[in-house]
């Protein structure tokens, strides 16, 4: 298959648009200024951005939309920020970033030890936050693709011994399944069509010769497999699928 130079992917019967899907960013504060601020800025640099103005909306949030990052105040009405990052962290390593004011030094440690991976003192400057999240970021995909075990949810894939563990309980996989999965893991959260599904899993030599549909029966086949975890396996209309790791 060849790279069309305006982003297209071509072969010989029809092109795909390959949609390069932002991260998305879940803002939880209840200062409506500061909310509306931020995500207009998020916004502009082409994130998707959710936004919530308590702790309860905001933990809802964070299970239904499956953000790559979350700004988290610590004062929140309904729940805190810290029983937010609290029970986030439960199931999900998705990066959080504290929002505090200087008087909440205590809490703001407390919220470290909890897992928030960093966080900015009231009153902050756009700029810095912006770039703390591109670093944050940036450490969060480094991670990912050194990790010889990804974690996502109940779920646990050893990359090394081709092991996949739900609820600590293993997982029978085919090799191909095995290397289905290590793919869209490989791909950290980003949309892949069947045609690359098919290139990568397959092989170039053997991918024109198989029908696209095999990959919706090797994803059927692994959702079912996947359990409690099956719907990480996330379906792309029109363009293919992705795996959500937070």
């Amino acid at each position: 298959m060849d790279s069309h130079p305006l982003g297209l992917f071509l072969d010989s019967k029809k092109y795909y648009s390959i949609t390069m899907l932002k991260e998305k960013v879940l803002i939880v504060e209840d200062e409506k200024e500061i909310s509306k601020l931020l995500k207009y800025n998020l916004e502009k640099e082409g994130y998707q951005v959710f936004a919530a103005t308590d702790g309860e909306a905001g933990l809802a949030l964070a299970k239904s939309k499956h953000p790559d990052m979350i700004i988290l105040d610590l004062m929140l009405p309904k729940l805190s920020g810290i029983e937010v990052c609290k029970m986030i962290r439960k199931d999900s390593q998705v990066p959080i970033i504290m929002l505090t004011a200087k008087k909440e030094e205590t809490d703001r440690v407390l919220g470290l030890e909890l897992g928030a991976d960093d966080y900015v003192t009231k009153p902050f400057s756009v700029r810095e936050l912006l770039a703390r999240i591109k670093s944050l970021f940036r450490r969060s995909k480094e991670k990912t693709s050194d990790a010889k075990v990804v974690r996502a949810g109940k779920l646990e894939v050893d990359l090394e011994r081709y092991e996949v563990k739900l609820a600590d309980k293993l997982v029978e996989l085919s090799s191909k399944e095995f290397t289905f999965l290590k793919v869209l893991l490989s791909a950290q959260g980003k949309v892949l069509t069947r045609d690359q599904l098919l290139e990568s899993v397959w092989g170039y030599d053997q991918a024109s010769e198989i029908d696209t549909r095999t990959v919706d029966q090797h994803v059927a086949r692994l959702r079912v497999k996947l359990g409690s975890e099956a719907s990480r396996l996330a379906t792309v209309k029109n363009i293919g699928y992705k795996f959500k790791i937070n």
